[in-house]
């Protein structure tokens, strides 16, 4: 095996581990906008940071990038920069770090209406990477 690529789940075939990172994405984006509707602004949050990072995975695997911690997310941002050329990724990663950074905030400094607009813009994320665990 491969040191550069370290499995993260066990599969038998890595396009079946790719589409369940991708499936699981779409799952947290979706409890994300159901707890920031009931007011859980840290569960919502934490959700949409979940989502960024599975969609993250999948696109390591498509491409055989070590993802295996919370601090390669960044690294596998930027590499998906560079694949795709899509500028956007870089401020979107950020947004989903954000999110993830609210986890720990005071509930007091947290605000439905900027958890609301980083969740749109972790869907934009996830659209934008799911392109690239796709073939062709």
């Amino acid at each position: 095996m491969d040191d550069d690529k370290a499995p993260i789940q066990p599969f038998e075939h890595d396009a079946e581990s790719i589409a369940d990172y991708r499936q699981q994405s779409r799952v947290f984006l979706g409890r994300a906008r159901v707890y920031l509707g009931e007011g859980h602004l840290h569960s919502a949050s934490e959700k949409g940071w979940g989502a960024a990072a599975w969609m993250a995975k999948a696109v390591a695997e498509a491409h055989g990038w070590k993802y295996t911690r919370h601090s390669e997310f960044f690294k596998v941002m930027h590499q998906s920069r560079q694949l795709s050329g899509d500028s956007k990724i870089r401020t979107l990663a950020d947004t989903a770090g954000t999110l993830h950074g609210n986890y720990y905030e005071r509930e007091m400094f947290l605000y439905a209406s900027a958890i609301g607009e980083g969740l749109a813009d972790m869907e934009l994320l996830l659209d934008i990477l799911q392109a690239l665990t796709e073939p062709g």
